[in-house]
């Protein structure tokens, strides 16, 4: 017994202790279970408040923008091309008087150049000349829509319209 306790005293001035069951520590950490009830994390209703369609189990909501999606009817057809229809622009006499000379040729690609109307996907636009203001030259009008008070005025002052 006596020299036992000298070994160990040897062994404690060395810095070296024997392994015992209390000195034992783990590598990583006890995991914390997760608390239950009015102070923890997940109790009771488990996060999904009380009651009610979403609280049950398995619950499957379909989101409500994807229900007003559905109610849209689909379009139709090969290769649609999408909502834009060939939008009519709208040409008044007096813009015709204050950007053309007396004599000119007026059609679809010479408006659009002045920017009396836009091109679309490099197609000329379709043009159709109304008869608000007044006109006092002699304008060529060709591959326009013409409404019939102003090809009245155009003819009246000495132009045409073909």
């Amino acid at each position: 017994m006596l020299r036992l306790r000298l070994k160990l005293k040897k062994l404690q001035l060395n810095n070296f202790t024997t392994m015992q069951i209390n000195n034992l520590k783990r590598k990583t950490k006890n995991r914390k279970t997760e608390l239950v009830g009015r102070g923890g994390k997940r109790g009771k209703t488990c996060g999904k408040g009380q009651k009610g369609q979403n609280s049950r189990a398995g619950r499957k909501k379909r989101p409500e923008m994807r229900e007003r999606i559905k109610k849209i009817p689909k379009l139709r057809g090969y290769a649609f091309k999408g909502i834009h229809k060939d939008y009519v622009w709208p040409v008044n006499l007096n813009q015709l008087e204050s950007n053309f000379k007396a004599g000119s040729k007026v059609n679809p690609a010479v408006i659009a150049s002045l920017g009396l109307a836009e091109v679309y996907k490099g197609k000329n636009p379709v043009v159709k000349i109304l008869a608000t203001g007044e006109l006092t030259k002699k304008l060529e009008i060709s591959g326009c829509l013409v409404s019939a008070s102003a090809k009245e005025k155009i003819e009246k002052v000495g132009g045409s319209v073909k």
